[in-house]
């Protein structure tokens, strides 16, 4: 069992301690990403586990490294035309979802049978400020056990956009599939999925033999896993201060045959809010001139069970809201308390004032953040960004 949660990062060449106080604002965050409010944030991550420097190459520490600064090439160039945080996060997903390197997509893993069920979610914190149509209460959607959508992102964005077709706040299987598909998503056949190296990791998972393997299938690449589980994600806030959390996974290798994670589950992976201070806090900051809204929103990776049991992603939220705890403490404690109960992971978090947190409680987290005109990432626990 790891015995304590990494919260140091060191950035720009300087180390900053995580840990901070009610509502100040701490110089991890400081140097990490903090911004004006009108200057656009975006962070993501691509999983995070018990990963480790000696069972891997630099050669292949460098092609996540490249893959997650082509993530955030995808989702900066949204921004950089004045693009929502929807469409930035949902850009930089969808760059991982057809990149085989994660777990997500082209990547998914194999459940028991065999097959691949996707999951994915898509939550604001207000509506997107070009679709004022979409009622406020909607707030997200997700969808589920997904076989043969090429991009979950994409899918989820849709639904959402087009409350008419699906008033809900979840959908699953072919109904979810039907709908996106009718709303012009690109639909495929499940052999899609399929890569040499997840089908070898679920054979070998249950004992079988990894060869030979299915019918037309192998890409000959079987070198590059160095995480067996985990979840892409994007967390972005944009000029308009809408925050938006994408969430894209194929779950757990060799989970049951519909099995629903974090992922799709609205307060366990993901979580977006805004929220107006309350009580003598709102008095003073309008008596100073200053706004009284917060806002944050949160992408999860790891253990998904854990983060079900302990509702780990609006943790972070109430603990901001009713505690008034700043972001990177909420999301410290949201990561240690993970720990203490047996999960690994990490969170990707965003506030209104730009502040960035990235707390893990592993080895690794793939992970990494736009920052003054370039993409900037990480692998391990103790890898700056850059």
């Amino acid at each position: 069992m790891l015995q304590r949660v990494w919260g140091t990062q060191k950035f720009h060449g300087a180390s900053r301690d995580c840990l901070v106080n009610d509502e100040k604002t701490s110089s991890h965050e400081t140097s990490a990403g903090r911004t004006s409010s009108k200057q656009p944030v975006l962070v993501i991550h691509g999983g995070a586990g018990t990963m480790s420097k000696e069972g891997s190459t630099p050669e292949m520490r460098e092609k996540y490294r490249e893959a997650l600064r082509s993530a955030l090439r995808a989702g900066h160039a949204v921004l950089e035309k004045g693009g929502e945080a929807m469409d930035a996060a949902v850009a930089a997903v969808t760059y991982m979802e057809d990149c085989p390197l994660f777990n997500a997509g082209k990547g998914a893993v194999f459940n028991v049978a065999g097959k691949n069920e996707l999951e994915t979610s898509l939550m604001l914190s207000k509506p997107p400020s070009t679709h004022r149509d979409i009622p406020k209460s909607r707030r997200g959607l997700t969808i589920t056990l997904i076989t043969r959508l090429k991009n979950p992102a994409k899918a989820v964005r849709a639904i959402y956009l087009s409350p008419e077709a699906a008033p809900h706040a979840s959908l699953s299987g072919s109904e979810a599939e039907d709908i996106a598909t009718s709303l012009g998503q690109e639909a495929v056949d499940p052999s899609y999925y399929f890569t040499e190296r997840r089908w070898r990791e679920h054979r070998r998972g249950l004992g079988l033999p990894e060869l030979p393997l299915p019918p037309g299938q192998g890409d000959g690449d079987v070198s590059l896993d160095m995480m067996p589980t985990g979840t892409v994600g994007a967390v972005c806030l944009d000029s308009h201060g809408c925050i938006a959390s994408v969430t894209s996974t194929g779950g757990k290798t060799n989970k049951l045959v519909g099995r629903i994670g974090d992922t799709p589950t609205f307060a366990a992976g993901f979580w977006a809010e805004e929220w107006e201070e309350q009580g003598w806090r709102r008095k003073w900051k309008r008596l100073m001139g200053r706004s009284v809204k917060r806002s944050m929103g949160i992408s999860g990776t790891g253990d998904g069970d854990y983060f079900l049991r302990l509702s780990t992603a609006s943790t972070v939220a109430h603990r901001m809201k009713y505690g008034h705890e700043s972001l990177e403490k909420a999301a410290k404690a949201a990561v240690e308390e993970l720990r203490v109960n047996g999960g690994i992971g990490g969170i990707i978090a965003v506030d209104g004032k730009g502040n960035v947190a990235m707390p893990l409680n592993c080895s690794g987290m793939y992970r990494g953040q736009w920052i003054d005109g370039v993409p900037k990432v990480a692998i391990f626990d103790d890898d700056p960004l850059e």
